[in-house]
């Protein structure tokens, strides 16, 4: 699907996970993953393709390891503008670990900082002190056109994998002498310790969706406090790494509260955070009813856990509004009719961008 040119009166925003986007002789978590100048050259080149027939106007990145490789990049097509707030760790001068996120736009960047915790909530929640996002998240606060100073999150929230391995957890407590493990990890008929495991293994992803939905929680929190001193219409984009149908995530689009009655319905709505993709179906005047594409996929099995999240000033049911979702596309061809001449070093994830036009 090609873009128009952009113009003063559509405002296209895109998250794109780039998938280990780091440039060779460097190596992604092991030593073994390196790739060779021809598979770095075809993953620019796919990503130079999406910018080219898509022109976003802004886009939020995750999985970057090499800053400086993406930054010359974007240039080249025409982002002049890109920040950072964090850095990968590097160890034996070449093996990197702990990507970071990057945002590019068209339009002048006028701050950016990265997300920071209220450690006092945080201990409230029951969490441990000195909890951290596990991708330090940015906002950047960029100038578009017709609606200002527009406070951009872009965000990569704990994944799914396991907290910790199983077999080292049930290792570490029968260790201990702890009788219930113990006594599970003896032979049976039903396999022993093995048994055991299921139940170790459950926990341990458990505890992933524990961080993800408490980094959520309270990036939240960082986002409302932001709007109050601001004002600033609200972008949040990213890999949610869930689906915000679930629980997990459920404070970034909370639709009722109890405070309601005592704050106002006004105080509500311009705390509240929208899904882009129900945006533009609600705005829609006869709504296609097709089911929303996956973003990722997982032992062949689709979801949706990339998303662009949109305060009050782009509903268009809501009185205060600027700009609403014209547009919602999910770029994934090469998830589900992938040309491996094309897509073998593209990236496991759809990107998805919105489109904005500005109320008249």
């Amino acid at each position: 699907m090609t873009q128009t040119s952009a113009t003063a009166s559509q405002i296209r925003i895109a998250s794109f996970n780039l998938y280990n986007f780091i440039a060779p002789p460097d190596a992604y978590y092991d030593f073994n993953n390196i790739y060779t100048q021809a598979q770095w050259q075809q993953k620019c080149d796919w990503i130079r393709r999406y910018l080219a027939s898509h022109d976003p106007c802004v886009i939020g990145f995750q999985e970057v390891f090499s800053i400086e490789a993406l930054q010359a990049l974007l240039a080249e097509a025409g982002y002049p503008h890109f920040v950072t707030v964090d850095t990968p760790e590097v160890s034996d001068d070449f093996i990197y670990r702990h990507p970071v996120l990057a945002l590019a736009s068209k339009y002048p960047i006028l701050s950016c900082e990265a997300c920071t915790i209220d450690q006092t909530v945080a201990s409230l929640m029951g969490i441990a002190p000195g909890f951290q996002y596990s991708r330090l998240p940015l906002r950047a606060t960029i100038a578009l056109p017709h609606l200002g100073p527009c406070d951009c999150y872009v965000v990569h929230f704990k994944s799914k994998r396991a907290q910790f391995e199983p077999e080292l957890a049930q290792t570490s407590v029968q260790s201990s002498g702890s009788e219930p493990t113990a006594a599970l990890a003896e032979p049976d008929s039903q396999g022993g310790e093995k048994v055991a495991l299921f139940a170790i293994e459950a926990a341990a992803k458990w505890a992933s969706s524990l961080v993800r939905g408490t980094e959520a929680s309270l990036l939240r929190l960082a986002i409302a406090r932001r709007r109050v001193e601001t004002g600033n219409p609200v972008i949040l984009m990213g890999d949610f790494n869930d689906s915000l149908a679930g629980g997990v995530l459920s404070a970034l689009v909370s639709q009722d509260s109890r405070l309601l009655g005592e704050l106002g319905e006004g105080a509500f709505q311009a705390y509240r955070l929208q899904d882009g993709y129900l945006l533009h179906e609600r705005s829609q005047y006869s709504p296609v009813s097709v089911a929303r594409p996956a973003t990722h996929y997982h032992l062949n099995q689709g979801e949706v856990i990339d998303y662009i999240l949109l305060s009050n000033e782009f509903d268009s049911h809501n009185d205060q509004c600027l700009a609403e979702v014209s547009q919602y596309h999910t770029y994934d061809s090469h998830l589900i009719n992938p040309q491996y001449e094309r897509d073998s070093h593209s990236t496991d994830h759809a990107p998805v961008m919105i489109s904005l036009k500005i109320r008249e």
